[in-house]
């Protein structure tokens, strides 16, 4: 695509499922999915480390289930390949904080289990009100893994990461593709030309013309050369490390904490989440084209301190206006939203891969688009 000096260039990242990063979000998701499954109470704030061969999962855990964190570990590290002999997974968990359970643990709902500040964001660029590069990365990656697993990639193996970069124009709206940044796990006697070919042609091309983008844009597939030794063998791995690539790929803002591993009392997670339910919303109501909702917790609170919202100048209807819908559309009540997600009872071991708010792995509560019709009532 020929470039115009009107437009911007916007690039956003995601990675896949063999990310030494990834590796241990998946874990420490897969350690909380348990728990809950056997015990609807559990408190859990799981941390993995990986490097080289080992494999430390820490943290604090409290609940009345019987899990077995590194039997759990290998459930994730076994599909990817790896054996046995490959990791040496040592378990250092501890229980949660008698000073935070008192102040989370109310009689009949929910406090915050620590001060924290949480972002939502939603543009509508693209159908799941999510940033067109990013939404492109994801799925540039999740159709590389799907096809790595079927073996259709000869000589792939699974540690990815994906950069797109896309042209804006003044109005902030993305009008083609630029650059496609791949880095792909191969084996050692793998054809990297043909691999190369192999992407492009099952990967990029399909999922470009679903969008219907322009073609004209740069590929480069491992710049660096070769790329055998990948995973924690190749670095270091770390949980909540990866929060660009679990939200909104550089483009809206990320609070302090990361989500992976953490229960759903833990506010840098449902907060999120529901920041994310109310931008998406305003956004599919057509009160703005992107909405960006800041909140603050504080330890023991039901009720965020504060909200803010930015529109970024694209509001249809003054931001006072937004701000009386969402105080009498949404329950902002930690309690109240940790029922009406179901929040207990979710596969949060699906969501630490390519993003919370992707539709990738499947639906999720904070991204339905259920109070437009409400909201509409009220301009």
């Amino acid at each position: 695509m020929e470039k115009n000096k009107h437009l911007s260039l916007i690039t956003s990242e995601s990675v896949g499922i063999g990310h030494p990063d990834k590796i241990c979000d998946q874990i420490a998701d897969h350690v909380l999915t348990q728990c809950l499954k056997h015990d609807k109470n559990s408190r859990v704030a799981c941390e993995v480390f990986a490097s080289n061969h080992l494999i430390v999962i820490g943290g604090e855990i409290t609940t009345k289930a019987y899990v077995d964190v590194i039997k759990l570990a290998w459930e994730v590290l076994l599909p990817l390949g790896y054996n046995e002999n490959d990791f040496t997974i040592l378990s250092n968990i501890n229980k949660q904080s008698p000073e935070i359970s008192q102040h989370v643990n109310k009689r009949r709902s929910f406090g915050a289990g620590d001060i924290g500040v949480v972002y939502g964001y939603a543009t509508n660029e693209t159908a799941e009100y999510l940033p067109l590069t990013y939404v492109l990365a994801s799925r540039f990656l999740f159709k590389i893994n799907e096809l790595t697993k079927q073996k259709k990639l000869p000589g792939a193996n699974f540690d990815t990461k994906c950069q797109v970069t896309c042209f804006y124009d003044e109005n902030n709206k993305p009008v083609g593709i630029d650059t496609v940044i791949i880095s792909l796990q191969h084996k050692k006697d793998a054809n990297q030309l043909k691999l190369f070919d192999e992407v492009k042609k099952l990967a990029i091309y399909p999922i470009v013309d679903e969008y219907k983008l322009n073609k004209d844009f740069k590929v480069i597939f491992n710049n660096g050369g070769s790329f055998i030794v990948g995973g924690p063998f190749g670095d270091t791995g770390l949980t909540g490390r990866k929060l660009m690539v679990d939200t909104y790929g550089t483009i809206g803002r990320h609070g302090g904490g990361a989500f992976s591993g953490k229960d759903y009392t833990k506010v840098d997670r449902t907060g999120a989440y529901i920041a994310r339910y109310i931008t998406k919303n305003i956004v599919a109501a057509k009160l703005a084209d992107r909405c960006e909702v800041q909140m603050c917790y504080n330890i023991g609170a039901e009720l965020p301190e504060s909200i803010n919202i930015d529109c970024f100048n694209t509001n249809k209807v003054s931001i006072e206006k937004i701000y009386q819908i969402v105080g009498k559309v949404f329950d902002l009540n930690l309690s109240y939203n940790i029922k009406n997600f179901d929040m207990p009872n979710l596969p949060y071991d699906k969501y630490s891969l390519y993003g919370h708010f992707t539709q990738i792995t499947g639906p999720k509560p904070w991204e339905k688009t259920n109070k437009v019709a409400e909201i509409k009532k009220l301009i």
